[in-house]
Formats: structure tokens, sequence, C-alpha cells
């Protein structure tokens, strides 16, 4: 497994998210054995960065992630997020990044995961009514008391980004990044590149739809998988994005990879300042996904796709794009 820098911090330029684990797909909580046992066997094949954050489960992510890095926290670059939890208001899924937020949920996040410091702290939504200077302020000041090492935004846009970074350093921008999903490119890749913040994509998969795998909108079967109700999932965009699959699909049987290797890799080409987490809770899959790092592509192959069709639909519903800045 190679490493980089996200500005000073070094991670294996794969990772691992661990939503999936307990939050947002069809069997999330059904299997923390397994769960467990792919967060060790992704550590075997030198993965040392590991996603959550409060709001999966809410807290149950944390917690599994806690039980299964017990006696093994010095081998991890542990990163979650805070910002999605009111915890003295209005509960989950409601956003406050006040300073007096911040203080409650890493006290939170810290027990959960069983350390007494998070290598990665990202704020997991802008908050329109805090000022990001307060924001980042306040987790500047757990930083200078050890318990943050470096802070992380996601899905900011770039007067966020700005201003944050002129606070405190930022180490690294969380946000969705991957072959039909490509709206950072314009304005916020260069934007990272001037300040000297890494890049960490999250849905690096297409949620899935990039494996080749999901081919009927009816293996949705559970109320608890986010993706019936994402619009690239559904009805008629469902059946043009097939279409991406199979052409991702044509190019991993050039490479001699999988089709997830290969968007995988396609992703580990655009920079070495950019560090995927795809999410799985499984053994075969953290395998699968971790030996991208040795699939190199041409360049006629990234050519191809990068001439991709364009996805229909946007990434997520109405709601969740409202919390998105560009």
């Amino acid at each position: 497994m190679k490493y980089i820098k996200l500005r000073d911090l070094s991670v294996s330029r794969i990772g691992l998210g661990a939503m999936g684990m307990s939050h947002g797909y069809i069997g999330a909580g059904s299997d923390d054995a397994e769960s467990i046992r792919t967060i060790h066997r992704a550590l075997e094949l030198g993965v040392n960065f590991i996603d959550t954050a409060e709001i999966y489960g809410p807290y149950a992510n944390e917690e599994l992630v806690g039980r299964a890095l017990q006696g093994r926290r010095e081998q991890v670059v542990l990163a979650t997020k805070f910002g999605l939890v009111s915890h003295a208001g209005d509960g989950p899924w409601n956003l406050d990044s006040s300073p007096a937020n911040i203080r409650t949920a890493v006290e939170g996040s810290l027990r959960r995961l069983g350390t007494d410091y998070l290598d990665l702290y990202y704020q997991h939504r802008v908050d329109p009514n805090i000022p990001i200077e307060e924001t980042v302020g306040a987790v500047a000041e757990l930083v200078s008391e050890g318990k943050v090492r470096h802070i992380g935004l996601s899905a900011a846009g770039v007067d966020t980004i700005r201003r944050a970074n002129a606070v405190h350093p930022i180490a690294a921008l969380q946000s969705e990044y991957s072959l039909w999903t490509r709206d950072l490119e314009p304005r916020i890749l260069p934007v990272l590149r001037e300040l000297g913040i890494g890049l960490v994509p999250f849905s690096p998969l297409g949620h899935g739809f990039l494996t080749g795998t999901i081919r009927s909108p009816e293996q949705f079967d559970d109320d608890a998988d986010f993706r019936k109700t994402n619009p690239r999932f559904t009805g008629e965009n469902f059946r043009r994005n097939l279409r991406i699959a199979d052409e991702v699909q044509a190019v991993a049987a050039e490479a001699g990879a999988t089709p997830a290797q290969t968007a995988l890799a396609w992703l580990l080409a655009q920079g070495d300042d950019i560090a995927p987490i795809p999410g799985t809770k499984r053994v075969s899959r953290v395998e699968e996904n971790t030996a991208a790092d040795a699939v190199e592509l041409t360049d006629a192959q990234i050519d191809k796709l990068n001439a991709l069709t364009p996805a229909a639909g946007e990434h997520h519903n109405e709601e969740q794009m409202r919390m998105y800045e560009f």
C-alpha cells in the first residue's frame, strides 16, 4: 500500500469508510462481527485511514469502530465528524456547529471510539447559522488541547474553505468525487491545491453503482437503504445510468481489473493528494478495493473513463443537496 499526505497527515492512499457497517444501506448493522473482521483485514493490508461520524447510527458506527480498534489504535489514522447532531437542541440530522455543540460532540466521539485524540476531525456539513471562523476556532482549541490533531471540512465550497483555512490550516476536504460525480473539478480542486489541502473522496464507487453489481432498483428492498430515494437510482435515471456501469466494465476488462478497482484507480490517477474512502462491511470487498492500489491505467483507458456518459440525476435528493456547497 502506498501512502500520501493530506497536508501534513500521512495516510494510506486508499482508506476505509465505515458508514455502511451501521447506517444507510441494506444489511447495515446486521453483522458487526464481519464488519470488525473487515476493519482488521484492512489494517493487515496496509490501510491505516478509517472514517466514521457521530451521525452514523447515530453513534453506533463510532462504537463499532471503537471496538474494532481496541489494542490497535496506534495503527490507525482515525477520522470522525461533528455537526449533524444538535446535542442541546433538536438532535440528529440537525445542523449545529456552534462551539458549545462541538465540545459536547468531541467528548462523545472520544468516549465511543475509545481514544483520547482524533487524528482528523471534520465539520460534517457547513452550518449556515454559525460563521465558519467560530467553528474552526473552536476545533483549533481542541488541537491546542491535544484532543484533535488535524482539522477537516466536508462538502464545503470555495469561500468556506478559504475562510476556514485562514483561521487554522485545513488538512483535508471530504466530499463526493467519483467517475460520475465530478462537480469539484472546475473550482474546488484548484483551490485545494493552491492551499495545500488534501481531498478525501467519499462514495468513490457511486454508492456501489460503478461496481456493475447493481442492475435493478428492486435490489433495494429495505426501507433503510437510502438509494431507494436517490435520484440516480430511480426511474428512467437508473436505466440511463446503467450505460455508465457498462462503460466502466469495458475499461475494466481491458485493464484486467474489476470495475470497482478501475473506478478507484481512476481516482488515484487524479493526483497524489487524493485518498478515497470506499465503504464496505465485507472482507472480500475490502480486499478487492485495496488491490486497486496496484492497478495502473493507461492514458487511453483514463481518456475513455474521462469521456463516460454523464450521470442522469443529482447525486443526492433535494434535502441532502441543500447541505452541499460547490
